[in-house]
């Protein structure tokens, strides 16, 4: 199985992925190891808010790319969350 999932920083930046072990991908997005990604690695820490699962890979990076074509943080949390996770304060 894989999983299409969203993580969110203290900030309220989303994260929008896919893999096919969700802990151990969660677990990677906070390493702050220089082997992984610059952008999570700067902009964490992360918690996952939503997850999908799917049985195929092309099915969850379809779904992938069809959330992150949104490029909307309202629409996430309208759409996905249904306004379960609060805006950060400013």
């Amino acid at each position: 199985m894989y999983w299409v999932y969203i993580l969110q920083n203290p900030r309220g930046t989303f994260y929008i992925g896919h893999t096919d072990n969700l802990p151990r991908r969660l677990a990677s997005h906070n390493d702050t190891g220089p082997a992984h990604g610059i952008f999570t690695r700067q902009n964490g820490p992360w918690g996952l808010v939503w997850s999908e699962e799917h049985p195929t890979r092309s099915m969850a990076m379809a779904r992938e790319r069809q959330i992150q074509r949104m490029k909307s943080a309202q629409w996430i949390r309208e759409n996905l969350l249904h306004g379960r996770v609060p805006r950060p304060r400013d």
